[in-house]
Order: structure tokens, then sequence, then C-alpha cells
């Protein structure tokens, strides 16, 4: 019998002989590159939480016979961005079981969605079952309370969309497909349910091999408190905070360890305002303390999370080597035209200093292309948080209105033009009209970003700081080269990245042509060669940099304006706090309320 703590890889492996089987196979889609080719990888870096929840909730379904004591579920499980799906393989299966089978395609992001509608369409060619859920149908019954266009597109070939959360609900969608009665769409949106006590995101371990460093994922809880108009998140997974407790959070790093797997990507997007986060913190570093269980994991928190007694301190003894920080600017314009408020910029030193101090590598998303922003600005803004603040790394993303935000809403029913084609909704195209710059020359600036923050000398500095906190800085190395490399050697955002990038040439977006041999492969081997050998080149020109780094007495006791102590933010003499209206605004408001004269 399969226990809470230690689930079977499949729930086909314990089902008696005799029974009728239930088929379903879940797919996490990816998207199209700028040719039309699916972004895949020999080992992706980022794990699907989705598709690991949905797993686990599947699992459990077959454990409790929620379609019967006589039917077995059998689980398939694809992530695209680093496993091929075999569509005829798949469909010569599938079609013959007629209702006995269902195609899940999970957490589809707004990017994604044109790539899960082609997969639908030829499973649904077949007359096979197909449902879509995820952030895209989540978000835009959410936020529009009817179906878009490409929602109607899927429901008009027969697929069900399922939007909000399937936790308590997974059976009776499984006995509608076995039934051949599934809803068009099912809507939970209003109804989102507890974590606690719930069946935990489990991957087996041949699937998460796949992945960079076999790390695996889960949501330790769910919402996000702020308000932040940009966001998705807060209209999904809602504004109150919902979490698992820590006896949860022990049975997943128990089924883990059992399978030999000890790295997490914990996808919370605020871990810092999970109300459950000290009693999960203490589990782990009781698990790591007293039972030597090793962990280790990644983290996101807002830029506030520092002032929370404690937190930074038990995050680094649970096991958090990396934090992953919404910056998202340091001009409080820019962060107010977002309704990011509770985002200050006279805690961000103190605040990174403090991850510093804990020894955990920092690493902040930054958005560009807001409206007061030029392609001067932002190379400024770069060079400032270069000199001023200790962040380790820095990615970028484009100012984008995601089908589920209150921008895409507001901007949706105001008729304001935003780009048609959802594979550009990623965070790295420009798809709506900005003020001061023209599309090409946002899209420039863009790129250009990545190459004004990880320039050479900023690097060693990056690798001077770590060694002066007493951080190896083949930490730093290796982060640039997964953070910094990808976008400058592939041209995508490290969260859709990987080692040794795959391109197989009939998986191409609808309508597109099939290239021919003579001229795919010649051009994919020079892709190869071209890109692999620029990236080695790279990797060792930072090596050597590194090396000479650590060989220098002179790093331990290396100090700059970034690093220097902070006694009062509040009167720091910073470029930051003085380069425009709103800098100067936000300093007095802060020496206000902590009694120093405003600045003058």
């Amino acid at each position: 019998m399969q226990t809470a703590a230690t689930p079977a890889t499949t729930s086909s492996t314990t089902a008696p002989a005799g029974k009728r089987r239930f088929r379903v196979v879940m797919i996490k889609p990816s998207h199209y590159d700028e040719r039309g080719y699916v972004i895949q990888w020999w080992k992706a870096w980022v794990p699907s939480n989705s598709l690991a929840s949905v797993y686990g909730l599947l699992l459990d379904a077959d454990e409790r016979q929620v379609l019967g004591p006589d039917v077995a579920i059998d689980v398939d499980a694809y992530d695209e961005c680093n496993r091929p799906v075999p569509f005829d393989k798949l469909i010569a299966e599938l079609k013959p079981l007629g209702n006995m089978a269902l195609v899940g395609l999970v957490g589809v992001q707004s990017n994604q969605y044109p790539r899960a509608l082609d997969m639908a369409r030829r499973f649904r060619a077949a007359g096979i079952p197909v449902a879509i859920g995820g952030f895209h149908v989540s978000g835009v019954l959410s936020m529009l309370k009817e179906p878009t266009l490409d929602l109607q597109e899927a429901l008009d070939m027969g697929v069900t969309l399922y939007a909000g959360e399937a936790e308590g609900r997974i059976g009776d969608l499984l006995a509608d497909a076995m039934n051949g009665d599934m809803k068009p769409i099912y809507n939970y949106m209003d109804d989102l349910p507890g974590l606690q006590g719930q069946p935990i995101p489990f991957l087996p371990a041949e699937l998460i091999q796949r992945y960079d460093g076999s790390v695996t994922s889960f949501d330790a809880g769910r919402g996000c408190p702020f308000q932040c108009s940009f966001c998705t998140i807060i209209n999904v997974q809602g504004r109150i905070s919902r979490w698992r407790d820590a006896d949860d959070i022990e049975r997943i790093v128990r089924a883990n360890l059992a399978q030999g797997i000890d790295r997490y990507f914990i996808t919370d997007d605020n871990f810092a305002r999970n109300r459950n986060w000290e009693a999960i913190f203490d589990r782990l570093i009781e698990l790591k303390e007293r039972d030597g269980l090793e962990v280790s994991f990644v983290i996101q928190v807002d830029t506030l999370c520092h002032r929370i007694p404690g937190f930074i301190e038990k995050a680094a003894r649970a096991g958090c080597g990396t934090v992953f920080i919404g910056l998202e600017n340091i001009n409080p314009a820019s962060l107010a035209h977002a309704k990011k408020r509770q985002n200050k910029i006279t805690e961000y030193r103190v605040m990174f200093q403090a991850w510093r101090d804990a020894k955990v590598i920092t690493y902040a998303g930054y958005i560009l292309g807001f409206p007061n922003e030029t392609a001067a600005s932002i190379k400024h803004d770069i060079e400032v948080i270069q000199r001023e603040l200790p962040v380790d790394m820095l990615a970028f993303t484009l100012l984008t209105p995601l089908p589920g935000s209150e921008d895409h809403r507001n901007m949706y029913k105001a008729g304001t033009w935003m780009d048609p084609d959802l594979n550009k909704y990623d965070l790295e195209h420009v798809t709506v009209k900005h003020p001061l710059m023209s599309p090409e020359e946002l899209q420039q600036v863009y790129r250009d970003a990545w190459d004004w923050y990880f320039t050479d000398a900023h690097v060693e500095t990056l690798m001077r700081r770590a060694v002066a906190g007493g951080i190896k800085p083949v930490r730093i190395w290796q982060k640039v080269l997964q953070i910094g490399a990808v976008m400058k050697f592939h041209g995508v955002h490290p969260q859709q990245g990987g080692f040794l990038r795959l391109r197989l040439r009939k998986d191409r977006r609808v309508g597109l042509p099939i290239e021919p041999v003579w001229s795919f492969y010649p051009k994919r081997a020079w892709e190869l060669i071209s890109t692999y050998g620029g990236m080695a080149l790279y990797a060792w020109r930072l090596h050597r940099i590194r090396k000479r780094v650590q060989a220098d007495p002179a790093s331990k006791t290396y100090t700059d304006q970034a690093i220097e102590a902070v006694e009062q933010a509040e009167t720091e003499e910073l470029e930051m706090f003085t380069m425009t209206d709103a800098a100067r605004e936000a300093v007095n408001k802060a020496q206000r309320l902590k009694g120093h004269a405003p600045a003058a």
C-alpha cells in the first residue's frame, strides 16, 4: 500500500491484475522560439510545480479508487522543456481507449498557450479527450469572467478548460472524462482550496533527473497579499495566504529523499508572506540538525523580508542557498506605477546585506519598460545598481500585460492595442506601445541590459564581494553561466534555460514550413558549434577571472560602496536616492518616519 510519505512512482505499478485502466497523459507545454521551434533542452533548469502537483493528486486519486474499485489510474508525465512528446506513439496508444484516456495540458502559461492549442488540435483530431489548465485559462476567467477568442478556439475544438486548483476536485474531472461527459469549462476561481493535509506535489526520480542537478519543486503556500498591477499570482492564487503545514513539508522531503532527491525550488511567489514560514523552517532545521537529512532550496521573497525577525537566519539554517527577490526597479515612480509600493529603495541595501551576511546568493528580478524610462535611463540605473547595491545576480524582464493581471484587464477593457500573439507573452518581447521608445528600441534595450550588467569587470567585482563575504567565488561563476550566459548565447531568459538546446526539425509551430533535411541539419550543426564553442570560451574567461580573484590576498579584505556597513540607510549619500524627484521624496518620507531631518 502506498503511504503519504512515500508515493508510488506510478499508480499502475501496484494495480491488481484484471482491473480496467484509465490512462492520464499529463503534458507541461513549452513555447516557440523566434523561428517557431519548441524551446527544449537535454536538461532544463526550472522544474514544473504544476506537473508535480497534478501528478501527486493523480497518485492519490488512484489510491483512493475515485473511479471505482475496478479501475486503476495510469499516469504518464512529460515536461516538454526537457522531454519531446511522442505524439504519434501516444495517439496510437490512446485512440483505441476511447473515454478511458485523457490528455491534460497542465500549468499552461500565456506564452505556452499557442503551443498547447497546437498539441490539443493533434489529439482532438484523433478523438482523444483533452483538458487545458494553468495560469492562462485561470487568469483570463478570473479577471475577464468570460472566454476570450483564444479560449473560445479551444472550446470550439472540443477541449475542456479548467480554471482554478484541482485539490479535492480532480476525481470529478476524471469521472466525467470516463463517462464521456466532461464539461466545456470547470471554473473554481471563486473557491480556492486549503492546502493542509492535501496530497503532496511529487514526481518520480526518472522525471526529476531530467532537470539540471536533479532538482524538484513544491509549493509551501499559495497567494500573496500585495497588489502589483503586473502580477497574475494575486488573481489566480488569491491575496489570502494558504499554506501547507510543517508535517506536509516533512512528507515532501522524506518522499523525495527516499528516491535520492534533496534539492528544491519552493515556488511560493512570496515565501516571506507564507504565514507558516517559521514552522516550516524550524521543521527543516530540525530534520537537518537532528536527523542529518540535508536539503537545499531556492525561495522567492519580497524586499521587506529582512524586517521579519529571524527570517533570513532561519532560511539559511534550513538550507536556502539562493534567494530570488522581486526588486523590479530602483525608481519609486516606476514602482508606484506598478502598485509595488511595498518596495522601499531605502531598504534595498540593508536587505541585500542581510542575505549576504547569511552567505545566501541573491538573485533579483528587474523590470524594464516602465513609461518613464528611456534607453539611457535604463543603462544609467543598471550602473547605479552595480555600484551601490550588493545584489549578486540580476535577471531582466519587460513590463508585460499578462492575461490575468490588472494591467491586462484594464488595457483589454479600454481597447488598448496589445500584441495578439500570445507566444510573445514570455516577459522577453515587446507586446505594447511604449511612450518614449519604439518597439525595436525597447527590444534592443532588453537584449543590451544583460550585457550592461554582466560585464567582465562587474563579474570580477561580484567575485571579490563574494570572497570578502565568505562565499566561494565558484558559486558566482556558476550563477553567471546559468543566468547571464543563457541570454547571451541562446537568447532566452534563464527561467527558460537549460543544458544543450534541442531543436527537432518537424516540431515547428503550425503554419510554418518544415525545413528540408539538406538545409536544417547543416544549419543546426553550425549553431551547436558556434553557440557552445562561444560558451566554452566565455566560461574559460570567467574561470580565469575567478582564479585570479581567489589568488589575490586583497580579495579577503575587499570593500566597496555597495558592501560597506549600513548605519542609517535613510541618511546615506547614494545616487540612487537623488537621481529623480520620486527618489528624493521616497528618501524624505523614510527620514520623516525615522525622525531624521529631511534631505535637502
